[in-house]
Parts: C-alpha cells; structure tokens; sequence
C-alpha cells in the first residue's frame, strides 16, 4: 500500500495572515512540514489555493497542487488533491491519503507511521485519526482541546470540546487521577474511497453543535480508528509560536529519525 501525505494550505489566516510563508529558522513553514512528511513518505504533496504558496514549495523542489477557493475544510481540499495526483501519477496505485496539519512545522514523522501502521496492520480499518492522553487539567478542562473516547477495540465512539466523560462522583481536581482522558489529535489518514464517500456527506446536526467535522462521519454509521501518540504537537497558530518553535529547532528536540 502506497500512502500520500496531503498537506493543505492557505494563506489567508484572521490570527496569522500568510502563515504558511511565515519564516522559521531560516525556512518556511510550509517546507518545515513537507520536509517532516518526507522523513516518512515518497509522496506528499501541498494543497492549496494560492500561487506564492505553490512557488515557494515549488522553490525548494516539492509538489503542490492547486484547488478551489471554495473548500470548506481541509478534509475537501486533500480530495481534490488526492483526485489529480493520482490522475498524473496512476502507476503508482495510492492507497491510502494522509491529511496533515500545514501548521505543525515539527510534525514527527514517526507519528505519521504509526497511523499508516493500522491499517496495514488490518485491512479492515478504511479511517483513523490519533489521540494523546491528557495530563493537564488545563487542556482537560478547555473547550478549544477536543477530547474524545474510544470502545475496547480502539475505536472513536465520540469527540467533544466538553470534557468527556464526565465524572459525577469524583471532584473536578481528582479527575485526572481517576481516569484516563485523551485529546484529540487532528491527524487523519483515509483508504481513497472512504475520503471520497465523507466529502459527499452534508455537515451534520453534532458537526455544527461542536464545530468538528469528525462527528459528521460518526453520524453517517463511519468507524474511526484511533491510534495513540506520545509525540508532543506544536501548532502555530499566532506569530508568538514561532518564538516557540525555534527554541525547538535549536535544541533539535522534534527531531525522528
């Protein structure tokens, strides 16, 4: 099974207008992630919706696909992606289409294969996404941390930006001690035809309670795999984080091999 790491990207941001462009220890944000994602795979590739984002990945050698303006989600532009370069390369038979994050410039790429892992591990999984165990009452407790549970069988039964479950008996600070809470990871991979059949799907009425597009698919009768992490995330989102990231890449700490 040949997989292909898609990694959306727009330039238009409201916190962080040209993120993906942003400098960061001397390369771009955008290569920082292309370059993590090769560390795992032969083909990745950029999808975006602006032409300085295709120079610069086209300035150090990588591939970007150009798509619509119009996409509402990530999720839809790596379809479009997916759907030409498999069309300029048919040889080389994708089978599985990996969205990662274009703000996760220190994306491990040993994370990366560990989600490719489950489904060569079983045929049976056509979708997957990862988790992290919480450690904070911070991030337990924070709506912008989507939390999630899982059955006996590592399966996704819901996500929620509330924090689930809800403990009735215990006090809120002894909850982290009682159970184990994980977060969600917005990391996901998808057999071709699963991605196609969830870009037809309409936003459903628990995707736009909690804002996350995951519950559609949930809703739809779709079984989400998810695959546990250790791996620490460091999203950019505002250009204070890049101050974060540098001292990272200074001191070689993201780094797998």
């Amino acid at each position: 099974m040949r997989t292909l790491a898609i990694i959306p990207s727009r330039y238009g941001s409201s916190r962080f207008p040209g993120k993906p462009l942003a400098d960061i220890a001397g390369k771009s944000m955008v290569r920082r992630v292309y370059e993590q994602a090769k560390k795992a795979f032969e083909d990745v590739c950029v999808a975006t919706d602006d032409e300085r984002i295709v120079a610069e990945v086209e300035s150090f050698g990588g591939v970007a696909i150009m798509t619509s303006p119009s996409h509402q989600s990530g999720t839809d532009r790596c379809y479009e992606a997916y759907t030409k370069y498999a069309a300029m390369h048919p040889e080389r038979e994708i089978g599985l289409v990996m969205n990662i994050q274009g703000d996760e410039p220190l994306i491990d790429p040993c994370q990366l294969k560990s989600l490719e892992e489950a489904f060569t591990a079983d045929p049976q999984v056509y979708l997957g996404t990862m988790a992290k165990k919480i450690t904070s009452s911070e991030e337990l407790f924070s709506p912008n941390t989507p939390k999630l549970v899982m059955d006996i069988n590592g399966y996704a039964l819901y996500f929620s930006r509330s924090t689930i479950p809800y403990m009735r008996d215990a006090e809120r600070e002894n909850w982290l001690t009682q159970h184990t809470y994980y977060k969600h990871i917005g990391l996901y991979a998808y057999k071709p035809e699963t991605l196609g059949k969830i870009c037809s799907m309409e936003r459903s009425s628990l995707e736009k309670c909690e804002s996350l597009e995951q519950l559609r698919w949930l809703e739809n009768g779709l079984r989400i795999k998810v695959v546990e992490t250790d791996s620490t995330t460091f999203a950019v989102d505002t250009p204070e984080d890049l101050l974060k990231i540098v001292s990272y890449i200074e001191k070689d700490l993201y780094l797998c091999s």
